[in-house]
């Protein structure tokens, strides 16, 4: 008796896996979910798709709801999407949401957009509400000098047709900052900006900013405009300070010039000063030479050296007299002179 319970058992259990079994690759609910939504699909359809590794609930439902949309989507084309790695699901809410918005969107061009990496949907929803984006502070400079420091706002909408190959959002606020900076940068003055502020936004607009975005620039408004530093007078001011040290620097190399010079004739002096002298010694010995050759007599020499003591004495009275020869003299004989003379 016990060995038929566990038969029974096991025969239950056996029977619950091969309908789990039947039912996972044969998915009736899902065939007759699909049968009452009026997608005709067959069941050996459901089969083969377990087979290629395609969930068939994201296929049908997908068919469902393009069905319930008035849409015509193939069986095989969104099979084809989502094995290239698409987002099948997402594909058919964007073409639901580009038909509610009367927008003519192929299931090509969506599936394109979706496989190069950007949200189809969000794309649709934005080409329908416009989205605002908001640079950072840009920074520029009018022609008085003056720094103005602005925000603008960019009103962008998407451009389905442009939107594989097309540039993204950093592109459009790199051109905007770049007009911005370009219309401030011819201003005469920044008074002028400040008074017409939409003339930044009729100028950058002009320009075509959204050539070859993935974007169509509705607006540019500038949302706020301050008034930074003189950059004019700053450069003015580095600029002389620059000139300034670069003539305190030629001022400093003539001076070394002029006392390297001053320290070369001290030192030519000086070797003159030192032939002189060396000069000087041989006139003894010329003396000497001529006393002995008998070409100078005794009193020729002697008249010699009265004319050099003479000379001596005449160059003592021409000088003025020594501060400090005074000073000793006076001290030896120990008076000092009186203040009042």
């Amino acid at each position: 008796m016990e060995n038929e319970v566990v038969i029974y058992i096991a025969i239950g259990i056996a029977s619950l896996f091969g309908l789990w079994v039947i039912f996972y690759f044969i998915p009736v609910g899902l065939w007759f979910t699909a049968l009452l939504s009026g997608v005709r699909i067959s069941l050996l359809q459901l089969v083969f798709m377990r087979w290629r590794k395609v969930p068939p609930q994201v296929i049908v439902r997908s068919m469902i709801s393009s069905t319930k949309a008035g849409l015509k989507l193939g069986r095989n084309d969104l099979e084809a999407h989502y094995l290239a790695g698409g987002h099948v699901q997402d594909v058919v809410n964007a073409l639901i949401s580009a038909d509610k918005a009367n927008m003519d969107i192929e299931f090509k061009t969506a599936t394109a957009i979706d496989l190069a990496g950007r949200d189809v949907l969000e794309a649709v929803q934005m080409s329908v509400n416009p989205k605002v984006i908001e640079t950072p502070p840009i920074t520029a400079v009018a022609k008085d000098g003056i720094q103005l420091i602005c925000k603008a706002r960019v009103t962008v909408r998407a451009n389905i047709r442009q939107l594989v190959g097309g540039a993204g959002e950093e592109t459009v606020l790199a051109r905007v900052g770049e007009g911005v900076v370009s219309s401030i940068g011819s201003a005469d003055t920044h008074k002028s900006v400040l008074e017409n502020p939409d003339s930044i936004s009729r100028v950058v607009l002009e320009k075509g900013l959204d050539s070859g975005t993935a974007y169509e620039i509705l607006s540019i408004d500038i949302a706020d405009i301050d008034i930074g530093k003189n950059i004019g007078a700053v450069l003015q001011i580095d600029q002389a300070n620059a000139d300034k040290n670069i003539a305190q620097a030629k001022a400093e190399e003539r001076r070394a010039m002029a006392v390297a010079q001053e320290q070369e004739m001290k030192a030519k002096a000086e070797e003159a000063r030192a032939e002189v002298i060396q000069a000087e010694k041989q006139i003894p010995k010329a003396i000497s030479e001529a006393l002995i050759a008998g070409n100078l007599g005794v009193m020729d020499y002697y008249r010699l050296d009265n004319i050099q003591a003479d000379t001596k004495m005449r160059e003592s009275i021409s000088n003025p007299p020594d501060q400090s020869y005074e000073d000793e003299s006076l001290d030896k004989s120990g008076d000092k002179p009186d203040k009042d003379e």
